[in-house]
């Protein structure tokens, strides 16, 4: 008995071990994360966005049905993320800190806001739509432009109702380099409310 309260003390001794180990593992990482974010920001963020992009979509495509992962939509999705979102982003932010000099008053705030929903957003939404379309569904540029303009007013409406109020909480409380993080991953986690309600309405609809 005493061999195996030894014995069971040892293991809770391993037990705890191995979870600081584990912890300590995840703050070393984080700290080299932010280690790369400060010496390569681009970079990072170009990583970063392209890698949330391939769990969005991972996420969303066995949300919708698929049994095994399309590897090329993946793909393409992530390439979306790294060429374009991230570098895209990077460059938004600099310029808007550029703009308004990098003040962060509630009327500021509010401008920073309005500006990126009236310029980036819809221009945003209607580059992927094209790209979704044209280069990931492989449709015929005809259709694609038919399917955009049925489709670009709901999404950017939707993109409005929610959209503004991350990018208030962007400019108000996230550090310059944080911005395309956060945005990436609030961007990561919509698209997988959106593929659960397109889900959900698709059942209710059958």
């Amino acid at each position: 008995m005493a061999a195996a309260a030894v014995a069971a003390g040892r293991g809770g001794v391993r037990g705890r071990g191995g979870e600081g180990e584990e912890g300590s593992l995840a703050r070393r990482a984080w700290r080299q994360y932010l280690r790369q974010l400060q010496l390569h920001p681009l970079r990072t963020k170009m990583i970063t966005a392209g890698c949330l992009a391939g769990v969005s979509d991972s996420v969303a495509q066995k949300l919708s049905g698929y049994q095994r992962i399309e590897k090329r939509r993946l793909l393409l999705k992530m390439l979306f993320g790294f060429a374009y979102g991230g570098p895209f982003g990077h460059f938004l932010h600099k310029v808007l800190d550029y703009i308004f000099k990098g003040k962060k008053d509630t009327k500021t705030i509010a401008k920073k806001v309005l500006l990126e929903q009236i310029t980036s957003s819809p221009w945003n939404n209607l580059l992927f739509l094209f790209y979704y379309g044209y280069v990931v569904e492989r449709r015929p540029f005809k259709e694609v432009k038919t399917r955009v303009k049925k489709q670009y007013p709901s999404v950017q409406l939707s993109a409005w109702m929610f959209w503004p109020i991350v990018g208030w909480i962007n400019h108000m409380y996230m550090p310059l380099q944080f911005r395309v993080i956060f945005h990436s991953f609030v961007a990561c986690c919509w698209g997988i409310f959106l593929n659960l309600r397109a889900r959900a309405m698709s059942l209710k609809q059958s």
